[in-house]
């Protein structure tokens, strides 16, 4: 096989162990909001042990990626593409992480009666697990016009933790008894808050990718 033909092989295989990645965060994502709607401590436990999982996939990326460079010498948007799968991979594993983080919360908030519905939080959890998947797409695709849609989806997610926010803070106030699980709500809304912070960056590696430059979409 020529060289150009198992390197573009190689390339392929890169991008659907992110992708692979990817699927396995939207899935986190998604169990730990329903086991924070549910309060059901054996799913949290779910994802916390199946985390090891997302660190193996991201370190097989890495390893791969630095392989390719290492026989391959790529040069280019070649070479554009290999950097930015190992910093698309990093947000993705980040994002499983964040997963985490709002399970052990969930664990925390045990079967105490929720303060108030997580209506904001399950529509924070919507947005962000939209914007996770179309800068899936995004990067399969090499799609700018979706990437950048990431950055006006990421400003309605950071609304909704403002206003998440104030409300919990509000309830406190009524409420103070409740102050332990008002915190642990709190750092469930930031979670899901970095995780949409963390598409963008991704957003931002496909414009790199695309366009050869550097975008900050965060401001």
């Amino acid at each position: 096989m020529p060289v150009r033909g198992k390197f573009d092989i190689d390339l392929k295989e890169l991008q659907e162990k992110l992708l692979e990645l990817g699927s396995f965060a939207e899935t986190a994502l998604s169990k730990s909001i329903e086991a924070l709607e549910t309060q059901n401590i054996e799913m949290a436990l779910e994802i916390i042990d199946d985390d090891s999982n997302a660190n193996l996939m991201y370190e097989d990326i890495n390893d791969f990626a630095i392989l390719l460079i290492a026989k391959q010498q790529p040069v280019a948007i070649d070479l554009r593409r290999i950097i930015v799968a190992i910093k698309i991979a990093a947000n993705i594993e980040r994002i499983a992480d964040f997963a985490v983080n709002i399970a052990k919360s969930t664990i925390r908030i045990g079967s105490e009666p929720l303060v108030k519905p997580i209506v904001h939080i399950k529509e924070m959890h919507k947005i962000t697990l939209e914007m996770l998947k179309l800068s899936l797409e995004a990067f399969n695709d090499e799609d700018i016009i979706k990437a950048k849609k990431l950055a006006d989806m990421d400003d309605t997610v950071d609304d909704l933790y403002g206003q998440t926010i104030r409300d919990l803070m509000q309830i406190n106030l009524q409420k103070p008894e409740y102050l332990p699980q008002i915190l642990q709500l709190s750092f469930i809304c930031r979670y899901l808050e970095r995780a949409a912070d963390h598409i963008t960056n991704i957003a931002e590696s496909i414009l790199f990718l695309v366009k050869g430059r550097q975008y900050d979409l965060n401001k």
